[in-house]
Protein backbone atom coordinates (compact mmCIF):
# COMPACT_ATOMS: atom_id res chain seq x y z
CA UNK A 1 0.00 0.00 0.00
CA UNK A 2 1.22 3.45 -0.90
CA UNK A 3 2.68 5.40 2.35
CA UNK A 4 2.75 9.16 2.70
CA UNK A 5 5.91 9.81 4.83
CA UNK A 6 5.34 13.37 6.91
CA UNK A 7 8.86 13.99 7.49
CA UNK A 8 8.52 16.61 10.73
CA UNK A 9 9.90 20.21 10.93
CA UNK A 10 11.29 20.93 14.44
CA UNK A 11 11.89 24.66 15.34
CA UNK A 12 16.27 23.97 15.50
CA UNK A 13 15.59 26.20 18.86
CA UNK A 14 12.96 23.83 20.23
CA UNK A 15 15.42 21.15 19.77
CA UNK A 16 18.51 23.59 21.68
CA UNK A 17 16.64 24.59 24.76
CA UNK A 18 15.47 20.68 25.21
CA UNK A 19 18.75 19.43 24.72
CA UNK A 20 21.36 21.84 26.58
CA UNK A 21 18.28 22.15 29.38
CA UNK A 22 18.61 18.05 29.80
CA UNK A 23 22.34 18.49 28.28
CA UNK A 24 21.21 15.31 26.05
CA UNK A 25 22.45 14.60 22.36
CA UNK A 26 20.40 16.98 20.19
CA UNK A 27 19.29 14.12 17.99
CA UNK A 28 17.62 12.92 21.18
CA UNK A 29 15.96 16.49 22.28
CA UNK A 30 13.94 16.08 18.14
CA UNK A 31 12.92 12.54 19.22
CA UNK A 32 11.07 13.80 22.20
CA UNK A 33 9.92 16.94 21.15
CA UNK A 34 8.32 14.60 17.77
CA UNK A 35 6.62 12.68 20.84
CA UNK A 36 4.94 16.01 22.51
CA UNK A 37 7.65 15.53 24.82
CA UNK A 38 8.93 19.02 25.28
CA UNK A 39 8.86 19.91 29.14
CA UNK A 40 12.42 19.56 30.60
CA UNK A 41 10.55 17.57 33.66
CA UNK A 42 8.51 15.68 31.74
CA UNK A 43 11.08 14.71 28.93
CA UNK A 44 13.58 13.94 31.98
CA UNK A 45 11.48 11.33 33.90
CA UNK A 46 11.00 10.09 30.14
CA UNK A 47 14.47 9.33 29.83
CA UNK A 48 15.46 8.07 32.83
CA UNK A 49 12.47 6.05 33.75
CA UNK A 50 13.02 5.41 37.52
CA UNK A 51 10.62 4.18 39.78
CA UNK A 52 10.51 6.95 42.37
CA UNK A 53 8.52 8.42 39.06
CA UNK A 54 5.74 6.66 40.04
CA UNK A 55 2.60 8.78 41.11
CA UNK A 56 0.25 8.28 44.47
CA UNK A 57 -1.53 5.47 44.14
CA UNK A 58 -3.94 7.23 46.43
CA UNK A 59 -4.53 10.05 43.94
CA UNK A 60 -6.53 7.43 41.84
CA UNK A 61 -10.61 8.20 42.74
CA UNK A 62 -11.66 5.01 44.57
CA UNK A 63 -8.69 3.68 45.17
CA UNK A 64 -8.83 4.36 49.30
CA UNK A 65 -12.51 3.03 49.58
CA UNK A 66 -11.35 -0.46 47.58
CA UNK A 67 -8.01 -0.60 49.62
CA UNK A 68 -10.20 -0.47 53.28
CA UNK A 69 -12.48 -2.67 51.83
CA UNK A 70 -9.99 -5.28 51.17
CA UNK A 71 -8.58 -4.85 54.72
CA UNK A 72 -12.03 -5.57 56.02
CA UNK A 73 -11.92 -8.54 53.78
CA UNK A 74 -8.32 -9.87 55.31
CA UNK A 75 -9.92 -8.41 58.98
CA UNK A 76 -12.62 -10.67 58.28
CA UNK A 77 -11.55 -13.20 56.93
CA UNK A 78 -13.92 -13.03 53.78
CA UNK A 79 -13.81 -14.92 50.85
CA UNK A 80 -13.08 -12.52 47.66
CA UNK A 81 -13.78 -13.83 44.02
CA UNK A 82 -11.67 -12.37 41.24
CA UNK A 83 -13.29 -11.79 38.12
CA UNK A 84 -10.57 -11.05 35.36
CA UNK A 85 -10.54 -10.97 31.65
CA UNK A 86 -9.05 -13.63 29.13
CA UNK A 87 -6.30 -11.44 27.25
CA UNK A 88 -2.93 -11.24 28.47
CA UNK A 89 -3.74 -7.85 30.25
CA UNK A 90 -6.78 -9.37 32.22
CA UNK A 91 -4.39 -12.56 33.29
CA UNK A 92 -1.46 -10.77 34.26
CA UNK A 93 -3.08 -8.12 36.24
CA UNK A 94 -5.58 -11.08 38.04
CA UNK A 95 -2.44 -13.34 39.28
CA UNK A 96 -1.01 -9.60 40.98
CA UNK A 97 -4.18 -9.04 42.49
CA UNK A 98 -4.67 -12.91 43.72
CA UNK A 99 -0.82 -13.37 45.05
CA UNK A 100 -1.26 -9.65 46.75
CA UNK A 101 -4.54 -10.66 48.53
CA UNK A 102 -3.18 -13.96 49.48
CA UNK A 103 -0.16 -12.41 50.94
CA UNK A 104 -2.33 -10.65 53.23
CA UNK A 105 -4.32 -13.70 54.27
CA UNK A 106 -7.49 -13.54 52.02
CA UNK A 107 -9.04 -16.92 51.16
CA UNK A 108 -9.22 -15.80 47.01
CA UNK A 109 -10.86 -17.66 44.24
CA UNK A 110 -10.60 -16.64 40.63
CA UNK A 111 -12.94 -16.79 37.52
CA UNK A 112 -12.18 -15.90 34.05
CA UNK A 113 -14.93 -15.91 31.75
CA UNK A 114 -14.85 -18.61 28.92
CA UNK A 115 -14.79 -16.28 25.22
CA UNK A 116 -16.89 -18.60 23.26
CA UNK A 117 -19.78 -19.92 26.36
CA UNK A 118 -19.65 -16.39 28.47
CA UNK A 119 -18.55 -13.61 25.83
CA UNK A 120 -16.66 -10.64 27.15
CA UNK A 121 -16.96 -9.26 30.65
CA UNK A 122 -18.99 -9.08 33.88
CA UNK A 123 -22.13 -11.83 33.34
CA UNK A 124 -25.35 -12.12 35.38
CA UNK A 125 -24.52 -15.79 35.98
CA UNK A 126 -21.45 -14.76 38.29
CA UNK A 127 -23.39 -13.94 40.96
CA UNK A 128 -24.71 -17.28 41.45
CA UNK A 129 -21.46 -18.91 41.73
CA UNK A 130 -19.80 -16.38 43.76
CA UNK A 131 -22.81 -17.09 46.35
CA UNK A 132 -22.57 -20.77 46.46
CA UNK A 133 -18.89 -20.36 47.13
CA UNK A 134 -19.77 -18.25 50.17
CA UNK A 135 -17.99 -14.91 49.22
CA UNK A 136 -18.78 -11.92 50.40
CA UNK A 137 -16.53 -8.91 47.45
CA UNK A 138 -15.88 -9.37 44.28
CA UNK A 139 -13.23 -7.97 42.64
CA UNK A 140 -13.36 -7.09 38.58
CA UNK A 141 -10.30 -6.13 36.66
CA UNK A 142 -10.32 -5.41 32.84
CA UNK A 143 -13.85 -5.62 32.73
CA UNK A 144 -16.80 -4.51 34.73
CA UNK A 145 -16.96 -0.63 34.07
CA UNK A 146 -19.91 -0.59 32.17
CA UNK A 147 -21.35 -3.94 33.18
CA UNK A 148 -24.04 -1.68 35.39
CA UNK A 149 -26.77 -4.24 34.97
CA UNK A 150 -24.90 -7.09 36.27
CA UNK A 151 -23.26 -5.00 39.04
CA UNK A 152 -26.86 -4.66 40.04
CA UNK A 153 -27.71 -8.88 39.95
CA UNK A 154 -24.55 -8.94 42.22
CA UNK A 155 -25.70 -6.14 44.64
CA UNK A 156 -29.08 -7.49 45.35
CA UNK A 157 -27.27 -11.33 46.16
CA UNK A 158 -25.45 -9.64 49.24
CA UNK A 159 -21.96 -9.10 47.74
CA UNK A 160 -20.10 -5.59 47.43
CA UNK A 161 -17.84 -4.91 44.38
CA UNK A 162 -15.04 -3.38 43.53
CA UNK A 163 -14.14 -2.90 39.75
CA UNK A 164 -10.78 -1.89 38.87
CA UNK A 165 -10.56 -1.44 34.92
CA UNK A 166 -9.07 1.09 31.93
CA UNK A 167 -11.52 0.84 29.75
CA UNK A 168 -13.74 3.32 28.69
CA UNK A 169 -16.68 4.65 30.85
CA UNK A 170 -20.27 5.50 29.98
CA UNK A 171 -20.94 8.03 31.88
CA UNK A 172 -24.95 7.93 31.25
CA UNK A 173 -24.82 4.77 33.64
CA UNK A 174 -21.88 4.18 36.29
CA UNK A 175 -22.38 1.02 37.46
CA UNK A 176 -23.37 0.98 41.20
CA UNK A 177 -19.99 -0.27 43.11
CA UNK A 178 -18.60 0.08 45.99
CA UNK A 179 -15.62 1.62 44.91
CA UNK A 180 -14.20 1.80 41.26
CA UNK A 181 -10.45 2.33 40.21
CA UNK A 182 -10.17 3.49 36.62
CA UNK A 183 -8.71 6.96 35.75
CA UNK A 184 -10.97 7.49 33.12
CA UNK A 185 -13.98 8.23 35.20
CA UNK A 186 -15.11 11.77 35.85
CA UNK A 187 -13.71 13.96 38.33
CA UNK A 188 -10.35 11.43 38.91
CA UNK A 189 -7.44 13.71 38.71
CA UNK A 190 -5.35 10.93 38.16
CA UNK A 191 -1.89 12.57 36.30
CA UNK A 192 -2.24 9.53 33.88
CA UNK A 193 -4.80 7.99 32.39
CA UNK A 194 -3.49 5.10 29.92
CA UNK A 195 -2.20 2.55 32.40
CA UNK A 196 -3.37 -0.80 31.60
CA UNK A 197 -5.48 -3.15 34.13
CA UNK A 198 -2.37 -4.85 35.32
CA UNK A 199 -0.46 -1.20 35.89
CA UNK A 200 -3.97 -0.72 38.16
CA UNK A 201 -3.72 -3.82 39.72
CA UNK A 202 0.37 -2.90 40.50
CA UNK A 203 -1.07 0.47 41.85
CA UNK A 204 -3.52 -1.48 43.79
CA UNK A 205 -0.17 -3.40 44.90
CA UNK A 206 1.38 -0.01 45.69
CA UNK A 207 -1.34 1.52 47.66
CA UNK A 208 -1.74 -2.28 49.66
CA UNK A 209 1.49 -2.96 51.03
CA UNK A 210 2.95 0.45 50.84
CA UNK A 211 5.74 0.08 48.21
CA UNK A 212 6.00 -0.95 44.78
CA UNK A 213 6.56 -4.50 44.48
CA UNK A 214 9.46 -5.02 42.10
CA UNK A 215 8.97 -9.20 41.59
CA UNK A 216 5.69 -8.05 39.85
CA UNK A 217 7.20 -6.24 37.76
CA UNK A 218 7.80 -8.84 34.60
CA UNK A 219 4.18 -9.62 34.98
CA UNK A 220 3.64 -5.72 34.87
CA UNK A 221 5.25 -5.12 31.64
CA UNK A 222 4.13 -8.38 30.22
CA UNK A 223 0.27 -6.89 30.27
CA UNK A 224 1.35 -3.54 29.44
CA UNK A 225 2.97 -4.04 26.01
CA UNK A 226 0.67 -6.66 24.87
CA UNK A 227 -2.63 -4.55 25.65
CA UNK A 228 -1.15 -1.63 23.37
CA UNK A 229 -1.41 1.20 25.51
CA UNK A 230 0.92 3.54 24.99
CA UNK A 231 4.36 3.19 26.32
CA UNK A 232 4.45 6.76 27.96
CA UNK A 233 4.47 8.14 32.15
CA UNK A 234 4.19 5.33 33.93
CA UNK A 235 3.42 2.81 31.58
CA UNK A 236 7.24 3.41 29.95
CA UNK A 237 8.56 3.35 33.67
CA UNK A 238 6.91 0.09 34.57
CA UNK A 239 7.88 -1.43 30.94
CA UNK A 240 11.52 -0.06 31.11
CA UNK A 241 12.03 -1.45 34.75
CA UNK A 242 9.91 -4.84 34.10
CA UNK A 243 11.93 -6.11 31.30
CA UNK A 244 15.09 -6.99 32.96
CA UNK A 245 12.79 -8.19 35.65
CA UNK A 246 11.66 -11.26 33.16
CA UNK A 247 14.95 -12.13 32.53
CA UNK A 248 15.33 -13.47 36.21
CA UNK A 249 11.92 -13.86 37.41
CA UNK A 250 11.19 -15.88 40.16
CA UNK A 251 7.46 -17.27 39.05
CA UNK A 252 7.93 -21.17 37.94
CA UNK A 253 5.14 -20.49 34.85
CA UNK A 254 6.94 -17.67 33.22
CA UNK A 255 10.37 -19.63 33.53
CA UNK A 256 8.47 -22.54 32.26
CA UNK A 257 6.75 -20.25 29.41
CA UNK A 258 10.25 -18.35 28.31
CA UNK A 259 11.61 -21.90 27.82
CA UNK A 260 8.28 -23.60 25.65
CA UNK A 261 8.77 -20.29 23.80
CA UNK A 262 12.90 -20.75 23.43
CA UNK A 263 13.45 -16.97 24.41
CA UNK A 264 16.92 -17.15 25.40
CA UNK A 265 17.09 -14.94 28.66
CA UNK A 266 20.27 -14.26 28.41
CA UNK A 267 19.62 -11.72 25.53
CA UNK A 268 17.93 -8.33 25.47
CA UNK A 269 14.44 -8.95 25.58
CA UNK A 270 12.51 -6.15 24.17
CA UNK A 271 8.70 -5.36 23.72
CA UNK A 272 8.67 -7.13 20.68
CA UNK A 273 9.35 -10.44 22.68
CA UNK A 274 6.58 -9.52 24.60
CA UNK A 275 4.30 -8.60 22.00
CA UNK A 276 4.86 -11.53 19.15
CA UNK A 277 6.23 -14.28 21.69
CA UNK A 278 4.68 -14.49 24.97
CA UNK A 279 1.81 -12.65 24.29
CA UNK A 280 0.17 -14.83 21.81
CA UNK A 281 1.35 -17.97 23.27
CA UNK A 282 -0.50 -16.18 26.67
CA UNK A 283 -3.58 -15.23 24.80
CA UNK A 284 -3.72 -19.02 23.12
CA UNK A 285 -5.69 -20.54 26.17
CA UNK A 286 -8.39 -17.68 26.22
CA UNK A 287 -8.67 -17.89 22.34
CA UNK A 288 -9.01 -21.57 22.33
CA UNK A 289 -10.48 -22.71 25.17
CA UNK A 290 -10.48 -21.44 28.55
CA UNK A 291 -8.05 -18.87 29.97
CA UNK A 292 -7.36 -20.41 33.47
CA UNK A 293 -4.77 -22.35 31.55
CA UNK A 294 -2.40 -19.00 31.67
CA UNK A 295 -3.88 -18.06 35.06
CA UNK A 296 -2.90 -21.24 36.25
CA UNK A 297 0.77 -20.77 34.75
CA UNK A 298 1.23 -17.86 36.41
CA UNK A 299 0.07 -18.81 39.67
CA UNK A 300 1.29 -22.42 39.67
CA UNK A 301 4.21 -22.88 42.76
CA UNK A 302 5.09 -26.21 41.08
CA UNK A 303 7.92 -26.45 38.48
CA UNK A 304 6.95 -29.51 36.86
CA UNK A 305 3.00 -28.60 36.79
CA UNK A 306 4.48 -25.07 35.26
CA UNK A 307 6.06 -26.86 32.61
CA UNK A 308 2.85 -29.04 31.56
CA UNK A 309 0.81 -26.14 31.45
CA UNK A 310 3.26 -24.00 29.32
CA UNK A 311 3.47 -27.08 26.59
CA UNK A 312 -0.43 -27.03 26.82
CA UNK A 313 -0.31 -23.02 25.88
CA UNK A 314 2.06 -23.85 23.18
CA UNK A 315 -0.07 -26.48 21.79
CA UNK A 316 -3.22 -23.92 21.93
CA UNK A 317 -0.92 -21.34 20.27
CA UNK A 318 -0.37 -23.78 17.08
CA UNK A 319 -3.82 -23.99 16.81
CA UNK A 320 -4.47 -20.51 17.27
CA UNK A 321 -2.12 -20.27 14.30
CA UNK A 322 -3.57 -22.25 11.54
CA UNK A 323 -7.23 -21.29 12.41
CA UNK A 324 -5.97 -17.63 12.26
CA UNK A 325 -4.28 -17.93 8.86
CA UNK A 326 -7.69 -20.18 7.68
CA UNK A 327 -9.89 -16.96 8.45
CA UNK A 328 -7.71 -14.37 7.84
CA UNK A 329 -7.47 -15.55 3.94
CA UNK A 330 -11.14 -16.24 3.98
CA UNK A 331 -11.99 -12.49 4.75
CA UNK A 332 -9.51 -10.95 2.34
CA UNK A 333 -11.26 -12.92 -0.58
CA UNK A 334 -14.64 -11.69 0.92
CA UNK A 335 -13.13 -7.82 0.94
CA UNK A 336 -11.78 -8.36 -2.23
CA UNK A 337 -15.25 -9.41 -3.21
CA UNK A 338 -16.39 -5.81 -2.43
CA UNK A 339 -15.27 -2.56 -3.89
CA UNK A 340 -13.53 -0.84 -1.00
CA UNK A 341 -14.15 2.93 -2.39
CA UNK A 342 -17.60 2.90 -1.40
CA UNK A 343 -16.46 1.46 2.16
CA UNK A 344 -14.72 3.53 5.10
CA UNK A 345 -15.61 1.14 7.41
CA UNK A 346 -14.89 -2.91 6.42
CA UNK A 347 -17.87 -5.06 8.08
CA UNK A 348 -17.59 -8.75 7.44
CA UNK A 349 -19.92 -11.39 9.10
CA UNK A 350 -19.64 -15.31 8.43
CA UNK A 351 -20.91 -18.30 10.16
CA UNK A 352 -18.57 -20.18 12.45
CA UNK A 353 -15.57 -18.08 12.71
CA UNK A 354 -13.59 -18.62 15.58
CA UNK A 355 -14.41 -15.97 18.26
CA UNK A 356 -10.90 -16.18 19.50
CA UNK A 357 -9.37 -15.41 16.64
CA UNK A 358 -11.28 -12.10 15.51
CA UNK A 359 -9.26 -9.51 17.09
CA UNK A 360 -6.39 -10.49 15.45
CA UNK A 361 -7.94 -10.64 11.57
CA UNK A 362 -9.60 -7.13 11.83
CA UNK A 363 -5.63 -5.81 13.24
CA UNK A 364 -4.98 -7.70 9.94
CA UNK A 365 -7.33 -6.34 7.81
CA UNK A 366 -6.79 -2.66 9.16
CA UNK A 367 -3.35 -3.36 8.49
CA UNK A 368 -3.57 -4.06 5.01
CA UNK A 369 -6.28 -2.08 3.27
CA UNK A 370 -6.05 0.91 6.24
CA UNK A 371 -9.71 0.98 7.43
CA UNK A 372 -11.32 0.60 10.45
CA UNK A 373 -12.24 -3.07 10.46
CA UNK A 374 -15.18 -4.91 11.94
CA UNK A 375 -15.16 -9.03 12.15
CA UNK A 376 -18.17 -10.63 13.11
CA UNK A 377 -18.86 -14.37 13.45
CA UNK A 378 -22.49 -15.35 13.67
CA UNK A 379 -23.94 -18.20 15.65
CA UNK A 380 -27.80 -18.91 15.86
CA UNK A 381 -28.04 -15.18 14.59
CA UNK A 382 -26.24 -13.83 17.03
CA UNK A 383 -23.33 -12.09 15.65
CA UNK A 384 -19.87 -11.77 17.90
CA UNK A 385 -17.40 -9.57 16.85
CA UNK A 386 -13.76 -7.69 17.34
CA UNK A 387 -12.99 -4.24 15.93
CA UNK A 388 -9.72 -2.47 15.10
CA UNK A 389 -9.32 1.41 14.06
CA UNK A 390 -6.52 3.64 12.46
CA UNK A 391 -5.59 7.15 13.49
CA UNK A 392 -8.37 9.45 13.45
CA UNK A 393 -11.28 7.72 13.66
CA UNK A 394 -12.26 6.67 17.67
CA UNK A 395 -13.91 3.30 17.38
CA UNK A 396 -15.92 3.57 20.99
CA UNK A 397 -17.53 6.85 20.12
CA UNK A 398 -18.44 5.99 16.75
CA UNK A 399 -20.08 2.58 17.87
CA UNK A 400 -22.13 4.85 20.65
CA UNK A 401 -23.41 6.23 17.50
CA UNK A 402 -24.67 3.05 16.52
CA UNK A 403 -25.76 1.65 20.13
CA UNK A 404 -29.49 1.05 19.05
CA UNK A 405 -28.15 -1.26 16.60
CA UNK A 406 -25.82 -3.23 18.93
CA UNK A 407 -26.97 -5.68 21.66
CA UNK A 408 -23.60 -4.77 23.92
CA UNK A 409 -20.42 -2.68 23.46
CA UNK A 410 -17.13 -1.85 24.98
CA UNK A 411 -13.84 -0.83 24.26
CA UNK A 412 -11.84 2.47 23.69
CA UNK A 413 -10.06 4.59 20.89
CA UNK A 414 -8.20 1.85 18.61
CA UNK A 415 -10.09 -1.23 19.89
CA UNK A 416 -13.47 -3.00 20.79
CA UNK A 417 -16.11 -6.08 20.91
CA UNK A 418 -19.47 -6.01 20.42
CA UNK A 419 -22.16 -8.75 19.69
CA UNK A 420 -24.99 -7.87 17.18
CA UNK A 421 -28.38 -9.88 15.90
CA UNK A 422 -27.56 -10.80 12.43
CA UNK A 423 -30.25 -9.29 10.84
CA UNK A 424 -28.93 -5.29 11.93
CA UNK A 425 -26.12 -6.15 10.44
CA UNK A 426 -26.37 -4.54 7.83
CA UNK A 427 -28.19 -1.66 9.37
CA UNK A 428 -24.82 -1.26 11.53
CA UNK A 429 -22.66 -1.52 7.86
CA UNK A 430 -24.21 1.66 6.86
CA UNK A 431 -24.77 3.52 10.07
CA UNK A 432 -20.73 2.73 11.01
CA UNK A 433 -19.74 4.03 7.37
CA UNK A 434 -22.61 7.42 7.68
CA UNK A 435 -20.16 7.57 10.61
CA UNK A 436 -16.92 7.72 9.38
CA UNK A 437 -17.89 9.47 6.06
CA UNK A 438 -18.69 12.34 8.47
CA UNK A 439 -15.35 11.84 10.75
CA UNK A 440 -12.71 10.42 8.52
CA UNK A 441 -11.12 12.04 4.75
CA UNK A 442 -10.12 10.01 2.05
CA UNK A 443 -6.25 10.83 2.75
CA UNK A 444 -6.68 9.57 6.40
CA UNK A 445 -7.33 6.56 4.60
CA UNK A 446 -3.84 6.48 3.10
CA UNK A 447 -1.35 4.87 6.02
CA UNK A 448 1.26 7.80 7.00
CA UNK A 449 4.72 6.74 7.97
CA UNK A 450 6.39 9.55 10.44
CA UNK A 451 9.48 10.27 9.99
CA UNK A 452 12.28 11.89 12.67
CA UNK A 453 14.02 13.65 10.08
CA UNK A 454 15.95 12.97 6.66
CA UNK A 455 19.76 12.03 7.42
CA UNK A 456 22.95 12.25 5.32
CA UNK A 457 23.95 8.25 4.93
CA UNK A 458 27.68 8.87 6.27
CA UNK A 459 25.96 10.44 9.86
CA UNK A 460 24.65 6.94 10.27
CA UNK A 461 27.16 5.18 12.57
CA UNK A 462 27.40 2.18 15.74
CA UNK A 463 27.73 5.45 17.68
CA UNK A 464 24.31 7.15 16.02
CA UNK A 465 22.64 3.81 17.03
CA UNK A 466 23.66 3.17 20.36
CA UNK A 467 21.92 6.98 20.98
CA UNK A 468 18.93 6.33 19.58
CA UNK A 469 18.89 3.24 22.10
CA UNK A 470 18.46 5.87 24.97
CA UNK A 471 14.67 5.94 23.93
CA UNK A 472 14.04 2.34 24.79
CA UNK A 473 11.54 0.59 25.38
CA UNK A 474 10.00 1.62 21.53
CA UNK A 475 6.64 0.36 21.53
CA UNK A 476 2.87 1.99 21.36
CA UNK A 477 3.26 6.23 21.77
CA UNK A 478 7.06 5.58 21.43
CA UNK A 479 7.35 3.58 17.79
CA UNK A 480 10.88 3.39 17.00
CA UNK A 481 12.86 6.32 15.22
CA UNK A 482 12.37 6.06 11.43
CA UNK A 483 14.40 8.18 9.32
CA UNK A 484 15.01 8.72 5.69
CA UNK A 485 17.78 9.35 3.17
CA UNK A 486 16.96 10.16 -0.95
CA UNK A 487 18.73 9.52 -3.94
CA UNK A 488 20.69 6.69 -2.94
CA UNK A 489 22.04 4.49 -5.64
CA UNK A 490 21.75 0.74 -5.59
CA UNK A 491 24.88 -0.96 -5.74
CA UNK A 492 25.54 -4.68 -7.36
CA UNK A 493 22.64 -6.89 -7.19
CA UNK A 494 20.08 -7.21 -5.10
CA UNK A 495 18.88 -10.47 -3.27
CA UNK A 496 16.04 -12.51 -1.73
CA UNK A 497 16.52 -14.22 1.33
CA UNK A 498 14.65 -16.61 3.66
CA UNK A 499 11.01 -15.64 4.56
CA UNK A 500 10.82 -12.99 1.67
CA UNK A 501 13.51 -10.98 2.50
CA UNK A 502 15.19 -8.32 0.26
CA UNK A 503 18.65 -7.17 0.78
CA UNK A 504 21.03 -5.11 -1.27
CA UNK A 505 23.38 -1.98 -0.74
CA UNK A 506 23.42 1.52 -1.46
CA UNK A 507 25.46 4.22 -1.88
CA UNK A 508 25.46 8.32 -1.60
CA UNK A 509 28.93 8.42 -3.42
CA UNK A 510 30.61 8.81 0.09
CA UNK A 511 29.56 5.85 2.45
CA UNK A 512 28.33 2.36 1.72
CA UNK A 513 25.76 0.36 3.89
CA UNK A 514 23.11 -2.99 3.39
CA UNK A 515 19.09 -2.35 3.76
CA UNK A 516 17.25 -5.00 4.68
CA UNK A 517 13.49 -5.37 3.84
CA UNK A 518 11.65 -7.94 6.19
CA UNK A 519 8.50 -9.68 3.52
CA UNK A 520 9.75 -6.63 0.75
CA UNK A 521 11.03 -9.41 -1.54
CA UNK A 522 8.30 -8.68 -4.17
CA UNK A 523 9.52 -5.66 -4.68
CA UNK A 524 13.00 -6.67 -5.62
CA UNK A 525 12.04 -5.37 -9.80
CA UNK A 526 12.29 -1.92 -8.57
CA UNK A 527 15.84 -2.55 -6.97
CA UNK A 528 18.11 -2.64 -9.83
CA UNK A 529 21.58 -1.80 -10.14
CA UNK A 530 22.50 1.84 -10.72
CA UNK A 531 18.60 2.61 -9.44
CA UNK A 532 18.03 5.57 -7.30
CA UNK A 533 15.62 5.24 -4.42
CA UNK A 534 14.61 7.08 -1.40
CA UNK A 535 14.58 4.90 1.66
CA UNK A 536 12.48 5.02 5.01
CA UNK A 537 14.33 2.78 7.39
CA UNK A 538 15.25 2.28 11.02
CA UNK A 539 18.80 1.85 12.13
CA UNK A 540 19.50 -1.06 13.54
CA UNK A 541 22.56 -3.14 14.42
CA UNK A 542 23.85 -6.16 12.12
CA UNK A 543 26.11 -8.83 14.18
CA UNK A 544 24.99 -11.66 12.89
CA UNK A 545 28.47 -14.01 12.70
CA UNK A 546 30.78 -10.68 12.25
CA UNK A 547 31.58 -7.56 14.33
CA UNK A 548 28.89 -5.52 14.51
CA UNK A 549 27.71 -2.97 11.89
CA UNK A 550 25.08 -0.53 11.21
CA UNK A 551 22.06 -1.43 9.08
CA UNK A 552 19.37 -0.16 7.55
CA UNK A 553 15.96 -1.80 8.22
CA UNK A 554 13.43 -0.81 5.71
CA UNK A 555 10.08 0.92 6.18
CA UNK A 556 9.67 2.13 2.80
CA UNK A 557 11.06 2.49 -0.78
CA UNK A 558 10.38 5.08 -3.44
CA UNK A 559 11.86 5.35 -6.69
CA UNK A 560 13.98 8.86 -6.15
CA UNK A 561 12.87 12.16 -8.18
CA UNK A 562 16.55 13.01 -7.98
CA UNK A 563 19.12 13.14 -10.84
Amino acid sequence: MEKIWNIQEINPQEITRLSEGLNIDPLIAKLLINRQICDLEEADTFLKGHLDGLHDPFLLKGMREAIDRIRQAAANQEKVLIFGDYDVDGVTSSTILTTKLRDIGIDVINHIPHRMIDGYGLNHGIAEKAVQEGVSLLITIDCGITAADAVDTINRAGIEVIIIDHHEPDEGRIPDAYAIINPKQKDCSYPFKELASVGLAAKVSQALLGKVVEEDLDLVAIGTVADIVPLRGENRIFVKNGLPYIHRTNNKGLKALLGTAKINVNKKLSPYHIGFVLGPRINAAGRMDTAHGSLDLFLSENEEEARLLAMELERHNSDRQKMQRDVVQEAIALVEEETLNNHNVIVLSKEGWHKGVLGIVASRLSDKYYRPSVVISLQDGVGTASARSVDGFHLHEALMNCAHCLEEFGGHEGAAGLTIKEENIESFKAMINDVAEKTLSRSQLVKVLSVESEIALPDISLDLANTIAAMEPFGEGNPVPVFCTKGLKVKGISQVLGRNTLKFWVTDGQAVISAVGFGMGDLKAMVDSGQLLDLAYQITIDDWNKAPTPQLKLEDIKISEKK
